[in-house]
């Protein structure tokens, strides 16, 4: 049963009439009252917001009673351990199923905040959150009660104690633009003799038609030691009306990060300040550079996936695209998976697909997935075979990699609305190498674990 379906059309029996509501608890008929004013309290809207709010309260209950049910049949530590010693199963199908057990077993946790300004914590609702390479911080977007946002860093090092040391300091990082896109970088600054570890954010306006900015920001920015040894800005880019961001790890093309804008991907040397400009029918709504060769992968408004090698020169026309893909809905989010020969792809139809680079086909359709307008990551753990999306109807999914499985539908603390939809950051290691596995949900002014347990 997917929680995200409202009630009037998991009743088979009663069919749906334009204009009338069926109440299956009084088994009648009521007329639906035209509008949406606070007058009109009998509104399609406001049946099926109470549909699934009722539903979101149950499916807590559950959690709450440890009423986990094991989504594939038989499949139990016992069992697994006895197929594991007959050699019935290979180690790596073993540890995913282990994996596919303790997902259905993690339980929610609230997660204490502190700051080292006790006016700043749990005053602004979280937006974005985004782990380093290593899980070992969580960088932050909140929004700000009168408006813009501010950042700030989570350090997870404390996750398996009672509590969180979250540093985040009121105004010094704000800004009044909306911010869509956020990713880390790492860079080598041509003036210093050591590694500096940054991460970029992309800050869009709340206007489309107003001019937005890239910054590229020191991590340093948000240590509390040496407050005056701490670095400005590094910098900061003018750009048009942009949507997504993506920084390169390739060594062919270092230190350059890309933009996706209105009609075309622009990549920028952040070192140099070269520009190459490339020209798109579509707003590019999601990026990632792949790893082992400095090819970009775009995701468009139109449903087109292309790739980009950014060794060559601007060209005109579209000869420069090297794959390209096609979904039926704007792309909101791409994947590249470790080995590069396959992408991952979400749509604003909620479908989630898993393409081969080499065909150009797609070979898996990950199904559940509610999605309708919003830009909505995807989150993939291959070492543990898992793949978690948030749908715009505020659930939380967890799929098998390999099989497309449905696993588990995780729902949010908080009722369901436009501006609650949470953040999430999942990671065997969360906290660094030592760390511990489970899920990090960011929900309105809240932080949640959910741990292996």
């Amino acid at each position: 049963e997917d929680p995200s379906l409202s009630s009037s059309t998991q009743n088979s029996v009663a069919p749906e009439l334009p204009g009338f509501y069926y109440d299956p608890e009084k088994n009648r008929y009521f007329c639906l009252l035209p509008g949406h004013n606070n007058h009109n309290p009998l509104t399609k809207d406001s049946i099926q917001h109470k549909a699934m709010e009722c539903k979101r309260l149950r499916l807590l209950e559950e959690e709450e009673k440890q009423n986990q049910k094991t989504t594939r049949a038989g499949l139990n530590s016992s069992v697994l351990l006895q197929k594991r010693q007959l050699g019935l199963l290979s180690p790596t199908s073993y540890c995913r199923l282990v994996h596919e057990l303790k997902v259905n077993c993690m339980q929610r946790r609230k997660i204490e905040i502190h700051s080292p300004d006790s006016s700043v914590a749990g005053t602004n609702n979280f937006k974005i959150i985004v782990a380093d390479v290593a899980c070992e911080r969580i960088f932050t977007v909140n929004d700000v009660e009168h408006g813009g946002c501010k950042y700030g860093i989570i350090n997870l090092s404390g996750l398996g104690k009672e509590s969180l040391t979250v540093e985040m300091y009121d105004n010094l990082y704000f800004t009044n633009r909306k911010v869509n896109s956020v990713c880390w970088a790492s860079l080598t600054h041509p003036d210093s003799h050591f590694s500096l570890t940054h991460f970029s954010k992309l800050c869009l306006m709340g206007i489309a038609e107003t001019p937005g900015c890239a910054s590229l920001l020191p991590a340093s920015l948000f240590s509390s030691t040496n407050p005056g040894d701490r670095p400005g800005m590094l910098c900061s880019f003018k750009i048009s009306t942009a949507w997504s961001c993506a920084w390169c790890l390739n060594p062919q093309a270092d230190n350059c990060f890309s933009t996706g804008l209105t009609r075309r991907v622009l990549v920028t040397n952040v070192v140099t300040g070269h520009r190459q400009t490339f020209g798109t029918s579509s707003d590019v709504l999601a990026q990632q550079f792949a790893t082992q060769t400095p090819v970009l992968y775009n995701g468009c408004r139109s449903g087109e996936i292309f790739s980009i090698d950014v060794r060559q020169r601007n060209r005109k026309g579209q000869s420069w695209k090297a794959i390209r893909l096609f979904h039926g809905s704007a792309v909101t989010s791409v994947h590249l998976m470790e080995a590069e020969h396959y992408l991952m792809a979400a749509d604003m139809a909620g479908k989630i697909k898993l393409w081969d680079l080499r065909t150009a086909k797609c070979v898996k359709q990950y199904k559940g997935h509610h999605n309708e307008y919003a830009l909505l990551p995807l989150h993939v753990n291959e070492e543990e075979g898992l793949l978690i999306a948030v749908g715009q109807d505020c659930y939380t999914r967890i799929w098998s990699l390999q099989d497309a499985h449905l696993l588990r539908t995780i729902p949010s603390p908080h009722p369901s609305s436009k501006d609650s939809i949470p953040s999430v950051v999942f990671s065997s290691r969360l906290g660094g190498s030592r760390g511990v596995p489970g899920l990090l949900m960011a929900v309105k002014q809240d932080l949640y674990h959910f741990s292996y347990n």
